[in-house]
């Protein structure tokens, strides 16, 4: 069964915002096709329009020579198209396996053949991971961001009428080795004539992975060709409709005093034994892979996950602590998870911006204050929505990820936990929440920063230590480390 994909003059509009502009496109039958452009160029909405979970208001989508028009994701499925979002989107109670296989269970004799079932979903899992680390029995509300991103991914893999496959920013949250094994899937399912699209604003992975690239800007396409035939610097530059400089490395400053204090901290799983020191003005780095604790640390130190040993100080105050006195002493948490933690997202901009630290008193605390200061940081962070009102829901994941860093940046905290801060953000977005984070450190504020993208750890720190299996090396001036020291130490190799 072929699956060419055909569109023409595809349009999709948002109030007076055109999200999509008559795209035309073609991904052929056994092809990688690379959709890139900056945040709130059209890439989700094109990939949500394919698979069902939109409508559009113009255009045809045709799979071979057979119109493609779903009422819901349900109806693509059935079409033979698989998306696999940004966010992970999973049933909470419901487990590993019965997510993966949820509206196409096996079944013997009108019943649930759960032996089947398991059977499949670990089959689906193995393709995934380079190693069989996920239970198909788990619940899926006990998964960590990763591994819900591999269930999401092994879902995908399990649809046996699969045509169109959709990856929209799939590897964001995976280990460098589960990467390798979806690129060795990615090329078998090409081989199988499988068209496959795929969204991602790291460039090393398209320049490897795909065959085509096209690019989108404001809602339209306005470029496209072979991946052979192009680099990243020109990419970046059809991207953002200009050359963008990239960064310098970060000249040391200064540091000021001590302002928070670890001391042999550890929780009931993950971090271990953890004591370093962060000062004022001094950007912090934690390398490591997923899952060596990097996020449980952080967690730990705002009071989100337990600590079962060993004590930390902010400012002059002891921990534990909980959230709200962590806030209260300045300090301020942007999470990983910003869909199921960072935002509330039937919120608007505004309310998800300045919600920590209203501006005004008691029933006026909403009115033009929150408005005011809303605008500022976005467009002080490039926040492209429709006005400060807009649900943070309807924003793309890149510009949703800006506005729970602009509610710290409004909150004015002096102690600043960063995971992942550029996750699912373009190049451009980057590279300014680069000089923001900078432009912190120089005002005094203490920033501790994890990110699993080496060069923005090397970029952007004073200081770097690796976590490895849940312990933190020894901190050592950015000057002192590479990528590959530091990805050795990550991995334990001696």
């Amino acid at each position: 069964m072929s699956s060419k994909l055909t569109i023409k003059g595809l349009s999709k509009k948002y109030g007076g915002t055109h999200a999509l502009d008559g795209v035309d496109l073609v991904a052929q039958a056994g092809e990688v096709l690379a959709v890139i452009g900056e945040n709130g160029a059209g890439k989700s909405t094109l990939m949500k329009l394919l698979a069902g979970v939109t409508q559009p208001d113009a255009g045809q989508i045709a799979i071979e020579n057979s119109p493609h028009r779903p009422e819901n994701p349900a109806a693509a499925r059935l079409a033979g198209v698989a998306l696999v979002p940004q966010e992970a989107e999973l049933a909470p109670h419901l487990s590993v396996a019965e997510n993966i296989l949820l509206g196409c269970e096996p079944t013997q004799r009108g019943l649930i053949d759960w032996s089947a079932m398991y059977e499949q979903a670990e089959r689906a899992l193995e393709q995934v991971t380079s190693k069989r680390s996920i239970d198909s029995r788990r619940l899926a509300r006990d998964l960590s961001p990763s591994e819900r991103q591999q269930v999401v991914i092994a879902r995908a893999f399990a649809q046996s009428n699969l045509r169109i496959l959709i990856f929209d920013e799939p590897t964001s949250s995976l280990t460098a080795a589960d990467v390798k094994r979806l690129f060795e899937v990615i090329q078998r399912l090409k081989r199988q004539g499988i068209a496959i699209l795929y969204v991602s604003h790291f460039l090393e992975e398209v320049l490897s992975i795909a065959d085509r690239y096209c690019v989108l800007r404001d809602g339209r396409l306005v470029d496209q060709g072979m991946i052979a035939d192009t680099t990243a610097k020109a990419l970046v530059a059809k991207m953002a409709g200009t050359d963008v400089a990239e960064r310098k490395r970060r000249e040391f400053i200064n540091r000021g005093d001590v302002i928070l204090n670890l001391r042999a901290l550890s929780g009931l799983r993950l971090p271990k034994d953890v004591s370093c020191e962060l000062h004022a003005g001094e950007v912090f780095g934690i390398a490591g892979l997923v899952g060596a604790g990097r996020t449980e640390l952080m967690r730990a130190i705002f009071g989100l996950d337990p600590v079962k040993s060993g004590n930390f100080s902010v400012k002059s105050s002891e921990g534990p602590l909980k959230p709200a006195q962590c806030l209260k002493l300045g300090l301020g948490l942007l999470s990983e998870d910003r869909r199921g933690e960072g935002l509330a997202q039937q919120l608007s901009v505004t309310q998800n911006i300045t919600m920590s630290k209203l501006t005004g008193w008691g029933p006026f605390a909403t009115s033009r204050g929150q408005q005011s200061s809303a605008r500022t940081f976005i467009e002080r962070l490039s926040i492209r929505c429709r006005d400060p009102e807009q649900p943070v829901s309807e924003l793309s994941g890149g510009n949703q990820q800006k506005v729970a860093l602009a509610r710290l940046l409004h909150h004015d905290v002096d102690i600043m936990l960063l995971d992942e801060p550029t996750r699912g953000i373009d190049v451009r977005s980057r590279l300014d929440v680069h000089r923001c984070i900078d432009e912190l450190a120089r005002r005094g504020k203490a920033i501790l920063l994890i990110s699993s993208y080496l060069p923005e750890l090397l970029s952007l720190c004073d200081r770097v230590a690796v976590m490895c299996r849940g312990k933190l090396g020894e901190p050592r001036p950015v000057s002192e480390w590479d990528e590959h020291s530091l990805l050795m130490e990550a991995t334990g190799v001696e």
